[in-house]
């Protein structure tokens, strides 16, 4: 009896389609400028991102700022949206009310979101900051242009920011401040090429909230004027300076008056010699840190 053998092929199919890639997001480097000390919040406010609603799967981003970031260029074809203004946000990075333009070559101020509270803009080429530039940019709270060429603030060009808390022009060739909005309570200019000229009498007089003041390495050939009282920090060294008065930073006339925010001065690298100026001293807590003989 012949035995029939019967085999069977099972057929698997599998569907000729390649599985999406996962979203990656470029990574982004982080910076410190020295300001020689720390500068509050200035010095640690590198790249505060703050995406929200991320999908465990990997396959979709949704940021505060409506825009979607893909690792594949051929990719980046996603329409603009009301609140994104969309050539900026594709040279630059645009995270929730976030700008960063860092090391990316660009001569000047870059159009902005609308709702942009914080803009970095380090290290780049930019020559001139116009008044029209944030004309419109009322949101902001700190701006950033260390490491630029700037030469030129056009009159008026923070006149309108009166939320901006924290501004740095730091390591670029300004010979003159620019009037500064009311409520800074950092201003960093170190290594320009400033000269007590290029100071107005009351350019910090009114900043009440102003509590770290840093103009080293640059020209000044004296103190600047009319220091609020809110100060804490205060460099000046690296400059020309080569004489203070009783009353640069205490008040002659009131021999009980005493700087109680004051923590530090710093005045060394000029060429002054602080002892002989004892009595401009008598109402700090401690004294500058600066050459004595």
């Amino acid at each position: 009896m012949e035995t029939l053998q019967v085999t069977f092929f099972l057929f698997v199919f599998v569907p000729l389609v390649n599985p999406a890639p996962p979203l990656q997001q470029e990574s982004l480097q982080s910076y410190e400028y020295d300001t020689d000390v720390s500068m509050g919040s200035l010095t640690q406010q590198d790249y505060e991102m703050q995406s929200k609603d991320i999908r465990k799967d990997g396959t979709n981003i949704s940021l505060d700022t409506s825009l979607m970031l893909q690792s594949d260029d051929s990719q980046l074809d996603v329409p603009p949206t009301k609140d994104t203004n969309l050539p900026t946000c594709l040279l630059c990075v645009c995270l929730s009310g976030s700008v960063y333009c860092e090391e990316i070559d660009i001569e000047a101020v870059p159009p902005l979101p609308k709702e942009t509270a914080y803009l970095y803009a380090r290290f780049n080429k930019i020559k001139r900051i116009a008044a029209a530039d944030f004309a419109d940019i009322t949101t902001l709270r700190r701006i950033d242009f260390s490491g630029n060429r700037i030469e030129e603030i056009e009159d008026g060009a923070f006149s309108k920011l009166l939320l901006l808390e924290e501004l740095s022009l730091a390591e670029n060739r300004l010979v003159k401040l620019p009037v500064l909005p009311p409520k800074l309570t950092t201003f960093n200019a170190n290594q320009n090429r400033i000269k007590s000229r290029g100071i107005k009498a009351n350019a910090f007089k009114k900043l009440t909230n102003l509590a770290y003041l840093y103009l080293g390495h640059n020209s000044l050939e004296s103190v600047p004027l009319n220091l609020p009282e809110s100060l804490r920090i205060l460099h000046l060294q690296y400059n020309n300076i080569t004489s203070i008065t009783d009353d640069t930073f205490c008040k002659s006339n009131n021999t009980r008056y005493i700087r109680t925010r004051m923590d530090e001065i710093r005045m060394e690298g000029n060429p002054i010699v602080l002892a002989k100026h004892v009595n401009a001293f008598s109402c700090l807590r401690m004294l500058p840190v600066g050459t004595y003989y």
